[in-house]
């Protein structure tokens, strides 16, 4: 569904996988600006949503995501994985419980998918699926003035993180809700400016930034969607092996590129180490400060030091993964003590 947030006056449309949702309204470099230091709200109504209700319902994601749900507190927002019994990412979810059900977000197209896969793992438990994608729009609001603004909105369920605000609010308000935000100082921001802090706060996302054998301790999802001390769940092996005994066979990196460049590398393009292909690139953007910025997956052994190469554009690397996460075991511990 095309968001009636496309006729705010400015706004041009994202492309594919966003484009039904605004690329920017006029300024992208302002946009970014008041995320970063005043307030602004980013129009995110692609979006997919899926609720999920009843009693066993924190339990029953436990056993299926890699966070740890069982207790999760009401307000309290998190992100967790679904993964298949190798540890390849599946689904990645963005979520919050009130108290009464635990509301989802999800990658544009697949909330549908997510819903259908989620309703067939119920069994007898106690818990209902329903898939609220066209019904719900998700209208996210960042900067350091957000609660400000905030004050101003009252009834859309709020999942709250370290810097930002994602209000679940019924589709038919989205326009009215958007227009409150901007009357109390939010500046309307497209997803140009809200992709360029989210590659510059090191933040991957599905699809986009990994391909179909990503693993999580690839993606520095560590911590942030996998509970490391929780019960077992799909893909658990994977997480655990590389946690204790391996290292990922690739690692993500944020790309600076050449600003001479005036085009950006598309999603999948291959990353170069002296004319050998060595990863992919992700997500890319024009961040209005530190300039064009990516997410790329490199082999490990890439030297953390080298300058590589996107489409002809030249890209140093920060590091985001090191090379040696994982392997955390004692070796000696498995070894048999000397009689």
């Amino acid at each position: 569904m095309t968001s009636p947030l496309l006729t705010t006056h400015g706004a041009v449309s994202a492309e594919t996988p966003d484009s039904d949702v605004a690329a920017h309204y006029g300024d992208p470099s302002h946009e970014g600006r008041a995320i970063e230091r005043s307030a602004a709200w980013v129009d995110r109504s692609n979006r997919g949503v899926v609720r999920v209700s009843g009693p066993d319902r924190l339990g029953w994601l436990n056993d299926l995501t890699s966070q740890l749900t069982r207790g999760l507190a009401p307000g309290t927002g998190t992100e967790a994985l679904i993964l298949d019994t190798r540890g390849h990412l599946r689904w990645h979810l963005s979520l919050v419980d009130d108290g009464e059900a635990t509301w989802i977000h999800t990658e544009p197209g697949q909330g549908a998918e997510l819903a259908a896969f989620l309703d067939s793992m119920v069994f007898m438990l106690r818990v209902e699926v329903e898939d609220l994608s066209e019904s719900r729009s998700v209208l996210s609001v960042l900067g350091p003035k957000r609660d400000e603004v905030l004050a101003a909105v009252e009834g859309p369920i709020s999942r709250v993180t370290e810097d930002q605000v994602d209000l679940f609010v019924p589709s038919e308000d989205l326009v009215a809700i958007a227009e409150g935000l901007t009357g109390s100082g939010a500046r309307p921001a497209g997803l140009w400016a809200y992709e360029a802090h989210r590659i510059a706060s090191h933040r991957p996302r599905a699809g986009i930034d990994s391909d179909n054998r990503a693993i999580p301790h690839e993606m520095d999802w560590i911590g942030s969607a996998v509970h490391l001390d929780k019960g077992c769940y799909p893909g658990q092996e994977t997480v655990a092996r590389v946690h204790n005994l391996g290292r990922p066979p690739r690692r993500l990196v944020m790309l600076h590129l050449d600003g001479t460049a005036d085009r950006l590398p598309h999603v999948g393009a291959d990353i170069e180490l002296e004319g050998r292909r060595v990863g992919r690139v992700g997500g890319s953007a024009r961040h209005h400060e530190i300039g064009p910025i990516a997410l790329g997956l490199v082999k490990r052994t890439v030297p953390t030091d080298a300058t590589l190469t996107v489409e002809g554009i030249a890209a140093g690397q920060e590091v985001i993964v090191d090379p040696d996460t994982g392997a955390n075991a004692d070796i000696g511990d498995f070894r048999r003590t000397p009689r």
